[in-house]
């Protein structure tokens, strides 16, 4: 039976697709086990599965001046020992890494013990952990064509991203239900991110009075970010969603998102209209941006700027967006990404064989 290390961590973007490629590899014969931090969401989430799990130290590689820096160093040395222990003991046959830090020793042990390791980008230009990282893997798998061009030809592949089967299976009356909604309005569903937006959700509820009056609004807020005090009819608010999202998509007319790389490939893939809020570059490196200037270039979805954003524009911006959305989804329509999971469990087997 052939081997397998999954490896991702750090943000619930870096272990979804992960997850979203496990029915693919168990139908190829693999077995699964994976490598994330000692600590993180990869773990909470992969207990769920039932995949061995194995955790390791992990140190944040930062842009900027930290002293933080200089103690993570040794966080990673450590994390690459105890990653070299954990491939010695299971002798996968390859590796597949959907990026963050506890990821890039992974692939370098990997590396040192000739296990090829695939790694995935989902971003419209690669991360500093898979930059890191590319330089021992042996196929990179990008989920946006417009990133070949910076990558080596004999290494990069146009593979789209992964997505879980199940956000196709959600139900229009399902979703309305976990809402408690009457289905008489169209729904807005809100999402800040896995770890949820201060900022988003503060002039999300300021403008609830006005957007109340024509839709219904269901409100992914982040983990501890509810607020018991906001009451309003039409008004649903959820901490962490995971089996109720599929029924809220489906139950959603459009969508106010971050500008993530597997959310708005989610989107794409569901034909959702959104209105893409990215992180600003005071949090990022600018990805988002570029994601959210790149489906925006298509058609796909409408952009506001967080340093734009009020309860006022929040509202025009919803507005313009819902009027707009027959012309979004017929663009979506037409661009349909590719089987991400199909694709790069493709790859992956390719890899495992030696190819």
């Amino acid at each position: 039976m052939k081997k397998i290390i999954l490896t991702g961590g750090g943000t619930a973007g870096h272990v979804t697709p992960n997850l979203a490629l496990v029915p693919r590899l168990k139908s190829e014969g693999f077995e699964i086990y994976y490598v994330g931090g000692k600590a993180g969401v990869e773990k909470e989430l992969v207990a769920e599965t039932g995949i061995p799990y194995y955790g390791i130290s992990a140190g944040k590689l930062r842009r900027y001046f930290n002293l933080k820096n200089f103690t993570d160093v040794f966080r990673v040395l450590r994390g690459f020992f105890e990653a070299l222990a954990v491939i010695n003991k299971i002798k996968p046959d390859v590796i597949f890494s959907k990026g963050g830090f506890v990821a890039v020793p992974v692939v370098a042990a990997g590396w040192l013990r000739r296990v090829p390791a695939v790694i995935h980008e989902a971003d419209l230009t690669l991360g500093l952990a898979n930059r890191l990282s590319a330089p021992f893997a042996k196929k990179i798998c990008c989920a946006f064509f417009e990133t070949l061009g910076g990558l080596p030809d004999k290494k990069a592949a146009y593979t789209g991203t992964p997505i879980r089967g199940e956000l196709f299976a959600g139900e229009t009356a399902e979703g309305l239900k976990i809402c408690g909604f009457t289905g008489e309005k169209p729904v807005i569903l809100v999402m800040g991110g896995s770890l949820g937006s201060v900022k988003i959700n503060n002039a999300l509820r300021a403008s609830l009075p006005e957007l109340l009056k024509k839709f219904d609004v269901a409100h992914v807020c982040g983990a501890g970010n509810t607020d018991a005090s906001v009451e309003f009819g039409g008004y649903a608010q959820f901490g962490f969603v995971k089996s109720e999202l599929p029924h809220l998509f489906a139950a959603a007319s459009a969508v106010v998102s971050r500008a993530g790389a597997n959310s708005i490939t989610e989107l794409l893939a569901l034909n959702k209209p959104a209105l893409l809020i990215p992180l600003p570059l005071s949090q990022s490196r600018g990805d988002q941006i570029k994601n959210a200037e790149l489906f925006l270039k298509n058609g796909f979805a409408k952009i506001l700027l967080e340093e734009e954003l009020s309860a006022d524009s929040l509202t025009d911006e919803i507005n313009k967006l819902y009027s707009e959305r027959e012309s979004l989804i017929a663009n979506m329509e037409k661009s349909a990404p590719p089987d991400g999971a199909g694709a790069v469990t493709k790859i992956i087997l390719d890899c495992a064989k030696g190819g």
